[in-house]
């Protein structure tokens, strides 16, 4: 009974298996194009620790801006921006930290952005939603 409502509960999902890098794919097109962003790179991984993983890095004239990616349902009960709570903050303020470290000429400013990607339901004739948050915090220590 339970496996045949999981078969039932994964046919009917419309987001693909590789949902994420689509998702990233569409945020960076649209910070290029939208908002004319210059792009760095992308699914950059710190080299001490494999956890650390910043999805997009832009900018945004002068300012370095690292971009977390969330992709959605469009009927998902939590919104991408939710799902990057206390712990992936902690993870990517450090994943940050060692990004900048890692240059020989670090910017003056930097932010932390996320982009939420929401994929239309099955049977919904539409284009994946895009949601922009611009400077978010990333508390803890500096």
């Amino acid at each position: 009974m339970l496996g045949s409502f999981l078969n039932k509960w994964l046919s009917q999902r419309s987001v693909p298996s590789n949902r994420g890098a689509l998702g990233e794919g569409i945020a960076e097109r649209f910070l290029v194009r939208e908002r004319t962003m210059r792009f760095v790179a992308r699914n950059w991984r710190n080299p001490r620790d494999r956890r650390e993983e910043i999805d997009l890095v832009m900018r945004a004239g002068e300012v370095l801006v690292f971009v977390e990616v969330k992709t959605r349902s469009s009927k998902a009960l939590v919104p991408g921006f939710y799902a990057v709570n206390g712990k992936k903050r902690k993870i990517l303020r450090r994943g940050i930290r060692a990004y900048l470290r890692g240059l020989k000429s670090p910017p003056w400013t930097y932010r932390f952005d996320v982009v939420e990607i929401s994929w239309p339901s099955k049977g919904e004739e539409s284009e994946p939603g895009v949601r922009h948050f611009t400077n978010v915090a990333l508390p803890g220590r500096k």
